[in-house]
Order: C-alpha cells, then sequence, then structure tokens
C-alpha cells in the first residue's frame, strides 16, 4: 500500500509493504519529502519509520507524525491515536476537517552560540535544530552551511525566522537530508521555542500556517494534514 499525503506542502508517502533500506527508500522518495513507513498498526497506535529522500532515517517529524495520525485515524475512525517513531511517542488528537493537534513532548533549548560566523540557538525536538533569525530568504545560503557544519556532527535542520510580533514569526527551512522544504513541524517547534517563552505563537512558513502552544517545555502543534490520492 502506498498512500501520497500533503502537510503545509510537506509531501510524504505513506508505506506498507516489504521492508524498505536505503536504496527501496531513496527509489520511492523521488519527488517527495520522504517516506513513512508503517511498521505495525494495531487499534489506535502505529509504529512508523520515517525516511528522507536521501535514505537517510529521521528521529521525528511533526508533518510527517500528522499525515501518519490522519491516516491511521481514517482507516480506525479513532478520535486521538498515538504515533510511535522510535522512542518518541507522538499524541494526535482529531479536530475535524483536515486538522490535528499533536503532544510533541518536551522541547529543550540551548545557550546561544557563535557557529560560522551566526549567531544560533539550538534546539531538540526529539531531533536536532539550528535557529537563526535573520531574514528567511537567506535559508539556501545559510541552510547548507551550518547543516554540515562540523558543530553538527549527526547534520542539522536550520531554519531562518523573522520575529514579526509577539506570538507571530515567520519562517523558511532547511530539512537535514531533504533540503529547503515548504514547513516542517518540529521547525514550526524549535523556532517558536527559540524566540518565545510560554504561550502560543503562529509560524509561518511558505507551505502555510503552523501553530505552537508551548508550555512548561512542553509543545503541541496543530496543523493540516490531507490525502492527495
Amino acid at each position: 500500500m502506498t498512500e501520497r499525503w500533503d502537510a503545509n506542502g510537506n509531501v510524504y508517502l505513506v508505506y506498507e509493504g516489504e521492508p524498505l533500506d536505503a536504496a527501496r527508500a531513496r527509489e520511492l522518495a523521488t519527488g517527495t519529502d520522504g517516506i513513512l513507513e508503517v511498521l505495525s498498526a494495531s487499534g489506535d497506535a502505529a509504529e512508523i519509520t520515517i525516511w528522507n529522500p536521501d535514505g537517510s532515517t529521521a528521529e521525528l517529524s511533526g508533518n510527517g507524525t500528522r499525515i501518519a495520525a490522519r491516516w491511521l485515524a481514517g482507516r480506525t475512525s479513532a478520535e486521538t491515536v498515538t504515533i510511535r517513531v522510535g522512542p518518541r511517542e507522538v499524541v494526535a488528537r482529531m479536530l475535524g476537517g483536515d486538522m490535528v493537534e499533536q503532544d510533541m513532548g518536551p522541547v529543550e533549548v540551548y545557550e546561544r552560540e557563535r557557529v560560522a560566523g551566526l549567531e544560533v540557538t539550538s534546539v531538540s525536538v526529539g531531533n536536532p535544530h539550528a535557529v537563526v533569525e535573520g531574514d528567511p530568504d537567506d535559508v539556501l545560503l545559510v541552510g547548507p552551511l551550518l547543516e554540515t557544519h562540523p558543530r553538527f556532527p549527526n547534520r542539522t535542520n536550520v531554519q531562518v525566522v523573522r520575529v514579526d510580533g509577539p506570538g507571530r514569526v515567520t519562517a523558511r527551512v532547511w530539512e537535514r537530508g531533504v533540503g529547503e522544504t515548504q514547513a516542517s513541524g518540529t521547525s514550526a517547534v524549535a523556532v517558536a521555542a527559540a524566540t518565545h517563552g510560554d504561550g502560543e505563537v503562529v509560524v509561518r512558513f511558505p507551505g502555510g500556517d503552523l501553530r505552537v502552544r508551548l508550555d512548561g517545555g512542553r509543545a503541541w502543534l496543530t496543523g493540516p494534514a490531507h490525502r492527495l490520492e
């Protein structure tokens, strides 16, 4: 089974079938932002592997897990489902229409540091992020520079963000193993946490808005997901 899904301009394949390896994942992922390989699905819970187009795997994807949640809820008619990615669990609640609210779990924000001449705030959302405040259009320069910088031996996702006002930011994202994408759920959480304290933040990406709620070092993410074919 292969289905094509979209979340804020991120296109993923939901795949059930023979186990994938890196070579097969690269082949299937052509023209997409990655593959959500369903390892198991039982009741209101599923376990997935997230494959990047370059054949690497990701620890977590906010948009990817939201797609997987909508896919599973469509199969089971459950209002709340759990998506497991490695050791991380994302609990997602269907809000009606295409909208889903996800409990993304704990977020860690580290001290700002200087990397490659840039002021960088590293953030962990179960996967690594490097947030730079500036002109989002600079992402095509900043993204490749930081993704493979020696400071990040396992590579990192990169966001260039402009704070538009309290609770409002505009960002572009360079995803590790992918390149620039139209949006990213974990990136939305990272930029919200790096630029704001507790509260709600609307993150505007080229692919559309995502809403983040931060409370006591934990994040909730709300956005759409729908099947394309």
